[in-house]
């Protein structure tokens, strides 16, 4: 049986309310006496931190929110379901193509070669299609401004479209500014494609404006073949006209001299002065021949003597006198020349330099202008085998139903920035105040 033994009074009689006595310390394993300072550490910590609750920075971050992000979205939302007109999207694409046509010979081996677009052609045309001009020759057509402004543009109007249409009475630099919102170029200059979006507030408007476009695009393409054509001939034809008039004095200076000196052809005239003498050389020889053989057979005093050296002599003079004419020595039988031989065979001798000068002018005149000529037709015909066209791989469509403005993709853009801009304020200002 266990023994109960009663706890000793206590050594302070005085007290007059004992205190109650402690249990009898029970043994506990050392893990459980390890545990008990931490425990108690966390219920200290625990009874410390206090409740959490919303403070004034927290309802000035939601009230930014609803500034920056809730009421943007709920004033683009309203404005695009309730002012926003539709708008109508008509595509056109095109490509500028080359044929080059081969001639008459080249044919009979196959067809005309045509080649695609170079990528200076798709720069000019996408350029061209975004360029004032185009929106000068546009607006002459269609009046841009009535048809961009047929929704209004008047804020305090619940029916107008301000944001969206144009505000009439702009300028040129306004229209084309405007312009670029309404159509949208694409260029690709490895294919050489290109693509033109037009929005308009109503589907035929929209397909006018892409014909437009195109019939545009196709006259300027145009104006650069004709300006090709023209520069590839343009040299040649300056050579050509530079080869007539050369050939036109030389023909000129040649009828002057025939007309001054009363010779068509020099040469010929020599030719047949050199043929006279060629006679009179063989007659000469004739009556010497029979000069010296009247000597042999008869007397001195022979008629038939005399008569021949007459005729010897007469031969003689002529044969002078025709080599005078010819620039030679008059003399016959070796005799010095005299002065007034050599004076008329200058004179002559001049006139045939004269003319073979001017035939060699008009002979180089007239090989230059077939030159000139030749090339003129060769360059007129490599222009005519060259050409360039507009091909539409699109025709301007003629739109059925309004793509745009797409409402929810503005929508959900716009909440995603604001959110953004919302977010960024809001980290500027715990960083400002975590600073302080």
């Amino acid at each position: 049986m266990n023994e109960i033994t009663k706890p000793s009074s206590p050594a302070a009689p005085e007290s007059k309310t004992a205190e109650p006595k402690a249990p009898p310390a029970q043994k506990t394993p050392a893990s459980q006496t390890a545990s008990q300072p931490a425990a108690q550490g966390k219920q200290k910590v625990a009874a410390t931190i206090s409740r959490a609750g919303l403070r004034g920075r927290h309802r000035l971050a939601a009230l930014s929110f609803v500034i920056v992000v809730i009421v943007p979205v709920l004033l683009a939302s309203l404005y695009l379901f309730t002012r926003a007109h539709d708008r109508f999207v008509s595509h056109v694409g095109f490509s500028v193509r080359s044929e080059n046509t081969s001639s008459a010979m080249e044919m009979l081996g196959g067809l005309a070669e045509i080649s695609g677009s170079s990528s200076s052609d798709t720069d000019i045309l996408y350029n061209f299609i975004k360029s004032e001009e185009m929106v000068r020759a546009i607006d002459a057509q269609l009046d841009l401004r009535d048809m961009w402004s047929k929704p209004g543009a008047r804020w305090w109007h619940m029916g107008d479209d301000p944001w969206y249409a144009y505000h009439k009475g702009g300028t040129i630099e306004d229209l084309t500014a405007y312009w670029g919102r309404m159509v949208k170029v694409y260029s690709d200059s490895g294919t050489g494609l290109i693509d033109v979006e037009a929005q308009a507030f109503t589907p035929e408007d929209a397909h006018k404006l892409t014909e437009a476009i195109f019939d545009e695009s196709s006259k300027m393409i145009n104006r650069l073949s004709q300006i090709a054509r023209e520069d590839k001939i343009r040299y040649a034809r300056e050579e050509l006209e530079t080869s007539v008039e050369r050939l036109k004095s030389a023909r000129s200076a040649m009828t002057k001299f025939r007309n001054e000196n009363q010779i068509v052809d020099p040469q010929s005239l020599i030719e047949g002065q050199v043929g006279l003498l060629s006679s009179l050389q063989e007659q000469l020889a004739q009556s010497l021949i029979e000069l010296d053989t009247l000597r042999q057979t008869t007397r001195d005093d022979d008629p038939r003597i005399v008569q021949t050296q007459r005729r010897v002599q007469v031969i003689q003079d002529r044969i002078g006198a025709e080599r005078k004419k010819l620039g030679l020595s008059s003399a016959v039988g070796g005799s010095p020349a005299t002065a007034d031989d050599m004076t008329d065979g200058a004179g002559y001798a001049n006139i045939v330099g004269q003319y073979e000068s001017l035939a060699v002018d008009q002979q180089f005149a007239e090989q230059s202008y077939t030159a000139a000529m030749t090339s003129y037709d060769a360059a007129k015909a490599e222009a005519n085998r060259q050409s360039r066209y507009l091909a539409a791989h699109i025709r301007p469509s003629m739109p059925e139903a309004s793509t745009a403005p797409s409402r929810g993709e503005i929508i959900g853009l716009l909440a995603i920035i604001m959110g953004m801009i919302w977010v960024l304020l809001v980290l500027i200002g715990y960083a400002l105040r975590d600073r302080r």
